[in-house]
Order: structure tokens, then C-alpha cells, then sequence
């Protein structure tokens, strides 16, 4: 039988704007071009673009997200 369940971790998020700084900070790999950026995960490269969202989770593992995903699914969090 299906069950529904939800998140209940909270994370830190960052929306990426491209820049060669923020790329550097996460640790993300820029081709020259500066069209395509790759983000380092526990899962492998991840295609990263500006505004998509760099999540980090509890163990300060990074992943990336969609602009339209994240909007769904993520809310912030009273500090």
C-alpha cells in the first residue's frame, strides 16, 4: 500500500548565479566558455546553471536543484 510522506530535514540553500566566485565557493567546475557549469555531488557531476538552487544538507554534502523544483517543494525557515 502507498503512503505519503514528507520532508522534514531542513537545509541551507543558495540560488547560483554563475559567477566564477559562487562557482569556486561550492567548489564547481566552469568551462571557459562560461555557459556550463558542473557541481561536485555524492552521486557524481551535476549540470548546474544560474538560477538553479546549490542545496546542502545536513551533512554538508551539496546537490543541485531546479529553479521550479525548489520553488514546489522548499519554503524558508524561521531562523
Amino acid at each position: 500500500m502507498s503512503k505519503t510522506y514528507r520532508k522534514i530535514a531542513t537545509i541551507k540553500a543558495e540560488q547560483f548565479d554563475g559567477t566564477p566566485e559562487m562557482a569556486l565557493k561550492y567548489g564547481a567546475i566552469q568551462f571557459p566558455s562560461g555557459f556550463q557549469s558542473y557541481l561536485e555531488t555524492k552521486e557524481g557531476d551535476m549540470k548546474i546553471n544560474k538560477g538553479d538552487w546549490i542545496a546542502t544538507g545536513v551533512a554538508g554534502e551539496h546537490w543541485v536543484i531546479k529553479d521550479d523544483i525548489f520553488k514546489k517543494t522548499y519554503e524558508e525557515a524561521d531562523k
